[in-house]
């Protein structure tokens, strides 16, 4: 039970280390959501989770980088 508790409390402290990271994630997969349940095709909700992860995860990294640059 020990082990259980602490790769909970290791994923919640994943998702609360970086708020803008989860809240654009969450805003992504809402709007891709909302594409999807308004009648485009889910290859549209697809797609703009695809292009939306590969930006989020860019300006996380240009981010990151500048933040570590400024060291």
């Amino acid at each position: 039970m020990s082990i259980l508790k602490d790769v909970l409390a290791d994923l919640a402290s994943m998702f609360v280390a970086d708020a803008r990271l989860t809240g654009a994630i969450l805003a992504l997969v809402a709007v891709a959501a909302m594409l999807v349940w308004a009648g485009l095709p889910s290859l549209v909700g697809g797609a703009v989770l695809l292009v939306g992860c590969l930006a989020v995860l860019v300006l996380a990294v240009r981010r990151e980088a500048a933040r570590r640059a400024r060291r």
